[in-house]
């Protein structure tokens, strides 16, 4: 067994040791992806035979893999006689390999190519859906075998992060680390040049690009710096409702079952000439009564209920239109809002806009719904650059209702009336 000696930063010494799996999470310049391909080059140096597969959710070319990256370490450390590099693999000390693929080719039959492979690294594992988790997982059980990841956090949901970092805590057999730019003793004056240059730009996105957080904001999301004002003046925090003034719900409507949209409600209350945004709350395909029963749960039973539009159509299931399923369930639900037609979205966008420096959000119950917010973008047409207006994505779901709250907020004209129920013009059956 030979051993290379590789400067290797503190902050992953953790995962020199062997585990199952291994963990490292973090935002830009952390030199998460140099660790983990300097540790497969001393590996397969080290261990004569080794089978390593360097895994993405999706991987059209080889340009999308840690291939170059790689090719490049086997040169630094100076093993390049030890290594034979081909267009689609690397064939390493003692008839071993590395080949590099996307899961999202593999079926339940095609993985059991890789079964054999002792190594398996996922790279920028946050797109890893929770499919292809739970087909490579049992598909890499050879000897001493181990499952690394690395990756930059997107949501709470992004099926690795709920699987090293969820509910359930770290698994049995499991390493997990936290690299930032800071951790990386190799950071340089042109490096730390844009970080600087990032946070004074684009505030709204720094801390996840270099602090390893959810992202809260996208690339020409609309809502972003409207959230990372509220948050600089310190209106998402502790948020309590008014105990004497109703409450709202603004929902946005979806069905049932697993191909299901996402339905949508956010919890508000018109405080004055504040906006309190109390609660959100969001499944997907999860039947009527479902919804339902999480509004009596949380205590919202008595709330004044605004449905979009689509309030009046039926219900896949029950067949009966949204509001009256609502209304027989015991709910104050308002006339649904009726179809504002073309430019619908648009309208919403700059309602919630033009209301931002009212709102007030309770930080601990609204975060998922505030990621929503922060994530809402518009799609582009990359080629002529044009924008092609709200992209449809998990994210536009939470928007729509908040902004059909926006879109229905009148202020309160005085004390004296407003615990009244209110009505809108723009409200009826569509």
């Amino acid at each position: 067994m030979s051993v290379l000696r590789i400067p290797t930063a503190e902050v992953f010494e953790p995962l020199l040791a062997p585990a199952r799996y291994k963990g490292a999470w973090g935002g830009r310049g952390s030199g998460k992806s140099h660790f983990f391909g300097e540790l497969l080059v001393e590996e397969c140096q080290a261990t004569k035979g080794t089978l390593g597969v360097c895994i993405r959710e999706v991987q059209k070319t080889l340009a999308q893999s840690s291939k170059r990256l790689i090719e490049s370490k086997i040169a630094a450390l100076g093993v390049g006689s030890s290594f034979k590099v081909f267009n689609d693999k690397i064939e390493t000390p003692g008839d071993g390999l590395i080949i590099f693929q996307g899961m999202q080719d593999h079926s339940a039959e095609s993985i059991k190519s890789l079964e054999g492979f002792r190594i398996a690294w996922i790279e920028e594992a946050q797109t890893l859906s929770a499919r292809s988790l739970s087909l490579l997982r049992p598909t890499i059980r050879a000897d001493n075998s181990e499952i690394w990841a690395s990756w930059n956090p997107t949501r709470k949901s992004d099926a690795i992060d709920d699987f090293f970092r969820g509910k359930n805590g770290l698994p049995k057999g499991a390493v997990l680390v936290k690299a930032n730019w800071r951790d990386n003793p190799w950071w340089t004056d042109v490096l730390e040049a844009e970080r600087l240059l990032e946070l004074e730009r684009y505030p709204e996105r720094y801390d996840h690009t270099y602090e390893g957080d959810y992202a809260k904001a996208f690339e020409g999301a609309y809502f972003a710096a409207l959230l990372s004002e509220a948050k600089r003046k310190g209106r998402i925090g502790v948020v309590a409702a008014d105990p004497l003034l109703p409450l709202r719900a603004f929902h946005d409507l979806g069905g049932a079952g697993a191909s299901a949209d996402a339905y949508a409600i956010w919890i508000v209350q018109w405080v004055n000439q504040e906006i309190r945004i109390l609660d959100y709350y969001e499944s997907v395909g999860q039947t009527l009564s479902y919804h339902v029963a999480w509004m009596r749960d949380n205590g919202y039973e008595k709330a004044i209920n605004y449905l979009p539009h689509d309030g009046v159509h039926e219900n896949n299931v029950l067949g009966l239109k949204y509001e009256e399923h609502w209304r027989q369930a015991g709910f104050n639900v308002e006339p649904s809002v009726k179809n504002q037609g073309k430019g619908a979205a648009a309208m919403r966008i700059e309602a919630v806009r033009r209301l931002g420096p009212q709102m007030w959000f309770n930080e601990a119950t609204t975060e998922s719904g505030r990621q929503a917010l922060g994530f809402y973008h518009e799609k582009k047409d990359e080629v002529r650059n044009v924008g092609l207006g709200p992209d449809h994505d998990w994210s536009s779901h939470a928007a729509d209702a908040f902004g059909l709250m926006a879109v229905c907020y009148t202020p309160p004209s005085s004390s004296a009336n407003f615990n009244r129920s209110l009505s809108y013009p723009n409200m009826g059956v569509a």
